[in-house]
Formats: structure tokens, C-alpha cells, sequence
């Protein structure tokens, strides 16, 4: 019998022994240095593209050449996060891990608001209370490049294969992630994965009932009853609430395009540039919020769900930006900041200001803080 390790070689984050070599492909990988060019050095790249290419590898090669360990990648991608919340969040807080035991692994359920930051402050949340960090979902339509697969792939993420076509290659592919997930949870691995696939563009967070008919697959393949195996899974729902979203623009024009001409193609490099936006703007006060673990008798994947998204709207933190925008109890907030969400909403293009009003005016009067 193979072992789990080459069971799930696909799909798993690498192991020590791959770190290496996916850094060096990385370095090496010309679109990962256009991209850095891109996004860090725009104007200078047209010019002095060739000089500085050289310098990038050189610069990364001296960062993570001695980076040979999954503990390693994960201590430098700590310093990251940490300078990454030091200069886009003016505060981060958490709540409910005091009902958690940070010996015991757990399957977060979370909403989804950006790609990666969701489960960069889960993790930073329970990293800085000596939990386990989190192995982290990712949709294989995010890593159309090899370099962003194995940027993920270093950093404990693995993958769900979405591009999937056919009937029996579907199955087989949710059977195979399924495993996975309960495997990861027996080696005392936790795991992160979004409540329904896409980020939640209007500000409303729903559970897809088909998340938990995934988890349930591997049971239902072993004849384990579905309230068994639900319960053994350690579900925990995470609430996670931003009061600025870096990327509420990108998802307004998406919203507004689909309303006004029926589709939105996105761009080649969107989704690398959502990353980057979600990662390197402005986020104001980032709150996440941990639920209870599910524990009741649920008969079927609606009843899971619905659990999901009860705990979500209930420890749900609504920010200034949520009440300012959909109007309702403003007046214990100072003008100064009133003034400048409206700021912020005026400076986004004409057409788009409704929508991402609405965008953050949504969650008022569905969840309570």
C-alpha cells in the first residue's frame, strides 16, 4: 500500500525534502520575476527591466536559500504577516479560542472575503495562542501559473481541483480530497477551507451545503452514519470581518459587469493582482471571530450548513464601515471616520459607488456583532 504521503503527492502541501527545490523554481520561473516586477517596480521596469531581474533572483536567493523546512518557510512567511498587519490593519483582534483546546485539531469552516488573507489571519490568531496552524484549501483555477502553485504549495496549502470534468473523474477527485481532509485532521493537522467556493462579492456569506457533502464523501465511502462522521471532523465555524476590503473595487466591477452585460471575463494576472491588493491595502480593523465545534445530531448537509452560517451571523463584527454604510446607528461614531469612508466611497468610480456601499451595508440587520 502507498503511503499517504505518495497517496495525496498531488494535491498536499510539499514536504521538507520539496522546499528547496520549489524555491529554486521559483527564482528561476521568469513570470514570478515579471510579476514582482510588475507590482513593485512599474515604472522602472520598462527601462531597467534587465538589470533589475537579476538583482530580484539574487535578493531572493539570499532570503530563502537557506530555507530547507516547512517550520523555516512558515517562520518567514510570520515575519511577513506580522509587517503586512503592521502596515495595512490599525488593529487585529480575535475572540472564542478560549473555547477551543489548542491540543485538538480542528476543521475550520470560514467565509470568504480574500484570497489570502482569510487564512493568514486564522492563522496569525491561532499561532499567537500556541495553536496549530492551519493547512489551507486552494482552488486549483488560482494556480494556472507553477509558480503560484508552489508558492502556495511551501506554505502549507494544498489543493482543491475545481478544473475537474466528467462525472466519474469528479467523484473520484472529491473522494481523494475528501480522504485527505480526514487524514490531515488524524495527524493532528487542522484544516482551513472556505464555506462555498468564490469570495462572498455582495457581503453576504452563505455555506454551500455541497462543502459538506465533500467532507462527507470519505465517510459515506466507509458506511460511518453522516452525524458520526460530521461530529468527528471537529467543525468549527470562523467569522472573519474586515472593516476596509483592499479589493472592494475589483469586486464591484465584477458585480456591475455581470448585472450589465450578462458576463465578466477577468484578466490574465486577476487573480494574482486580487492577492496582491488583498495583501498589500489598506484593511482598517481585521476581526476574526471562532464559533463552537459542531457537536449536535445533524440528519443531512443543509442542517450542517445552516449551523455554519447561524454561528458566522452571530459572532459576525460589524465595523463603522458596515454601520456608516447602510446608515443605522452612526451616532456613537466619530465624524472623522464617517468622513472618511465617504471619502473613500467617493473616490471609487461613479457606477461602482452603489454597489460597494452595498457591499458593506449588507451585513448590517443579517448578523449582529
Amino acid at each position: 500500500m502507498p503511503s499517504n504521503i505518495d497517496k495525496f503527492s498531488d494535491i498536499r502541501p510539499y514536504n521538507d525534502e520539496e522546499i528547496q527545490p520549489a524555491i529554486k523554481r521559483v527564482i528561476n520561473s521568469e513570470e514570478f520575476i515579471d510579476a514582482i516586477l510588475s507590482f513593485r517596480f512599474s515604472k522602472l521596469s520598462k527601462l531597467l527591466g534587465f538589470v533589475l531581474k537579476p538583482l530580484i533572483r539574487r535578493y531572493f536567493l539570499y532570503k530563502w536559500g537557506n530555507i530547507n523546512s516547512i517550520d523555516k518557510m512558515q517562520k518567514v512567511m510570520g515575519h511577513y504577516v506580522q509587517q503586512m498587519i503592521d502596515s495595512t490593519t490599525t488593529k487585529f483582534t480575535y475572540s472564542g479560542l478560549e473555547n477551543l483546546d489548542p491540543n485538538q485539531s480542528y476543521l475550520y469552516v470560514s467565509n470568504h472575503r480574500d484570497i489570502a488573507m482569510d487564512p493568514s489571519f486564522v492563522n496569525w490568531a491561532l499561532y499567537s495562542e500556541n495553536f496549530k496552524t492551519v493547512r489551507i484549501a486552494i482552488g486549483d483555477n488560482l494556480l494556472s501559473k507553477p509558480f503560484v502553485s508552489d508558492l502556495m504549495r511551501m506554505n502549507k496549502s494544498f489543493i482543491v481541483k475545481r478544473s475537474v470534468t466528467g462525472v466519474r473523474e469528479m467523484m473520484k477527485s472529491l473522494l481523494h480530497l475528501s480522504d485527505y481532509i480526514c487524514s490531515s485532521l488524524k495527524e493532528d493537522s487542522s484544516i482551513w477551507i472556505a464555506q462555498k467556493e468564490g469570495r462572498a462579492k455582495d457581503g453576504f456569506d452563505k455555506t454551500d451545503p455541497a462543502i459538506i457533502k465533500m467532507f462527507y464523501v470519505n465517510g459515506k465511502k466507509q458506511k460511518i452514519p453522516f452525524t458520526e462522521y460530521i461530529k468527528s471532523l471537529n467543525i468549527v465555524p470562523v467569522a472573519v470581518s474586515y472593516e476596509l476590503d483592499p479589493c472592494d473595487q475589483q469586486k464591484a466591477r465584477e458585480l456591475y459587469e455581470k448585472a450589465e452585460f450578462g458576463e465578466y471575463k477577468k484578466s490574465e494576472f486577476e487573480d494574482i493582482e486580487s492577492i496582491v491588493s488583498g495583501i498589500i491595502g489598506k484593511k482598517g480593523h481585521v476581526h476574526v471571530a471562532f464559533g463552537q465545534p459542531l457537536n449536535c445530531a445533524f440528519e443531512n448537509a443543509d442542517q450542517v450548513a445552516e449551523e455554519i452560517d447561524a454561528q458566522i451571523y452571530q459572532n459576525y463584527f460589524l465595523h463603522p464601515s458596515n454601520l456608516i454604510a447602510a446608515e443605522q446607528d452612526v451616532d456613537n461614531i466619530p465624524a472623522q471616520d464617517i468622513e472618511a469612508f465617504k471619502a473613500r466611497i467617493q473616490a471609487i468610480k461613479p457606477e461602482l459607488q452603489d454597489t460597494v456601499l452595498k457591499m458593506y451595508a449588507n451585513p448590517v440587520g443579517h448578523y449582529t456583532s
